[in-house]
């Protein structure tokens, strides 16, 4: 202790010295305090965590970081008929194509997929060029993408390149008009052939609307819609190279029904056996029908005092005309007689209906 009567970093130091020697005494369990080990986990603990644990109790439910890291990605419907829509357009562009650069082009796809919008965006090779097109009767807007190997392989095709030889590639600099043209011009093939797979499901021009470079002037939708992807690779030879067309979900939304479909005229929720069987049993079905001979308008009190006995009189006399119902709903119009001692009637006239019968 110093003069002062203050205690001095010595002295400091040697107290907590003697109180971490002492923490392993038994004597001085009860005065020291009690320092817990930092608990290590196992590895089931980790897995348990990160939500990759395998045991059967877990089913399929994600939990933990696993959870976290799958609500970014894309799980939409798949659409059948427009995996069809893609393979026509496969068979029509190599054909096109093969008239369009006198070459001997093979067409085929890669890969169709669901992703977000911005997710795509951000994956695009550069440098390479971005068409947007709309589809008129849709009144929305799609996406094809050519990477810099197809676009140098169309110039080469079309200004008379030499076959065998690799294509050049020429990066840091801008497209110039001469490419920008021939390109647009595969441009307008491709897209009628596009129209041209969707005629049997639905008639749809796709319309050439502007041609970028870069992805962020080619923004057709928000960055986080899902858009489908069908990633077509092109081979001419020696040369070729990579289309990407997307169509946003929003875009496919007029005829996602048709989409839906298994096959080429399916009709969801209708079986014809059943309608069939279902008219059969409606012709058979009873029906009451109900003869109005009067109609009287009462008060309430005379209604009242009516007792067994009283007599209502009818102003309906013999060759009159009445009303044919079924329930509320009058049918005819008809008039009253007799019938081998019987009260009938003739019908005479067909009320219109109402639309309940119209359907």
């Amino acid at each position: 202790m110093s003069g002062s009567g203050e205690p001095s970093d010595e002295d400091l130091a040697a107290a907590w010295g003697a109180a971490v020697e002492g923490e392993g005494g038994e004597g001085d369990d009860a005065a020291a305090p009690s320092v817990e080990p930092a608990r290590v986990l196992n590895q089931a603990e980790i897995d348990s965590l990160l939500g990759f644990d395998d045991s059967p109790s877990g089913g399929d439910q994600n939990s933990g970081i696993q959870k976290i890291i799958s609500s970014g990605l894309v799980s939409y419907e798949r659409l059948p008929m427009l995996e069809i829509v893609f393979d026509r357009l496969v068979r029509i562009m190599s054909t096109s194509l093969r008239n369009f650069t006198s070459d001997n082009v093979e067409v085929s796809i890669d890969n169709i997929l669901s992703l977000r919008f911005g997710d795509y965006l951000n994956s695009i090779p550069l440098p390479a060029m971005l068409a947007v097109f709309k589809a008129e009767e849709w009144d929305n807007y799609g996406l094809m993408v050519i990477d810099s190997a197809m676009i140098y392989s169309i110039v080469d095709v079309l200004l008379g390149g030499r076959r065998g030889t690799a294509a050049m590639r020429i990066e840091g600099r801008p497209y110039t008009t001469i490419e920008r043209t021939l390109v647009e011009r595969m441009i307008h093939v491709v897209l009628q052939d596009l129209s041209a797979s969707f005629d049997p499901i639905c008639p749809v021009t796709f319309r050439f609307e502007r041609l970028e470079v870069n992805p962020r002037f080619a923004t057709i939708s928000r960055l986080s819609n899902a858009a489908v992807l069908a990633r077509l690779r092109i081979d001419m030879e020696d040369r070729g190279g990579q289309m990407g067309l997307l169509l946003p979900y929003a875009t496919l939304e007029p005829v996602r029904e048709l989409l839906l479909q298994q096959f080429m005229g399916e009709k969801f929720g209708r079986d014809s056996i059943w309608e069939t069987h279902l008219a059969e049993e409606l012709w058979n079905t009873e029906l009451e029908l109900s003869v109005v001979l009067d109609e009287q308008v009462m008060r309430l009190s005379d209604i009242m005092a009516l007792q067994p006995g009283s007599r209502i009189a009818l102003s309906v006399g013999p060759g009159a005309q009445v009303q044919v119902r079924c329930a509320t709903i009058p049918l005819f119009e008809a008039r009253i007689g007799r019938r081998k001692n019987r009260v009938a009637v003739r019908i005479e006239n067909e009320l219109a209906r109402g639309p309940i019968f119209e359907r």
